[in-house]
């Protein structure tokens, strides 16, 4: 009975300095701000800071909604509905001078370096000066098909018939007649006057050569329908 009772006195001697040595469960004030900075400057906390464009965009957000929240009457509605437009107007031409067009509109007017299976990097005005050079001499094959590049080079230009490297020019009619259909024939038409002198050899004419320059005087003048790209 009485080892019981002085290994009981030991173990309540021990536990108080076991709990003391562990610290406290609760921290005090200056602890628990230092286990504060400690947690902060962990860098997986930098990922959740926001970047300056955050902040320009939640400034601008916060603006707008509480000027819209604001009831106004009398003269100022339409004061403030004004200045309001000229800021949205401010920062879409911002926006516009920082990130420019869109990429699609920008790679609409980017000639391809290659046109039908050739090196071609003139422009549409270009391989029409130099079409009807050909056609003054009564070269009429180099002024076909120079003025044939010229109707497919100026449709790119547009935006409305993509040729990419490899297409074919009866592709490419079929794909202009698309977004030119009241052409489909004028344009098939041409693109066999193309075939017939370039890859059969047949002598070109100047019926043959108008008719081609009447068509890319038609596609120039005409409003196309939708958008539209030549299969490779």
């Amino acid at each position: 009975m009485s080892a019981v009772l002085a290994l009981g006195a030991v173990v309540t001697s021990v536990a108080p300095r076991r709990a003391a040595d562990a610290g406290p469960l609760t921290p005090d004030g200056d602890e628990a701000r230092r286990w504060a900075e400690q947690e902060l400057s962990d860098p997986v906390y930098d990922i959740a800071e926001p970047t300056p464009f955050d902040r320009i965009a939640r400034a601008v957000a916060d603006f707008f909604e509480r000027l819209f929240a604001t009831e106004l009457s009398g003269e100022w509605g339409p004061a403030v509905a004004v200045v309001a437009a000229i800021v949205v107007l401010i920062l879409i031409g911002v926006a516009f001078a920082l990130w420019g067009i869109p990429r699609s509109s920008r790679r609409a007017h980017a000639p391809s370096p290659s046109l039908f299976g050739e090196a071609e990097v003139r422009s549409a005005a270009e391989l029409r000066s130099a079409a009807a050079s050909h056609a003054r001499k009564a070269e009429w094959d180099a002024a076909i098909v120079l003025h044939f590049r010229a109707l497919a080079r100026g449709c790119s230009e547009r935006g409305v018939v993509e040729t990419p490297p490899g297409a074919t020019v009866h592709a490419f009619a079929r794909a202009a007649a698309r977004v030119f259909p009241h052409l489909a024939d004028e344009l098939e038409r041409s693109a066999t006057a193309f075939d017939d002198v370039r890859y059969l050899r047949r002598p070109g004419t100047a019926a043959l050569y108008r008719q081609v320059a009447e068509t890319d005087s038609a596609v120039v003048a005409a409003k196309p329908l939708v958008a539209a790209e030549v299969p490779a």
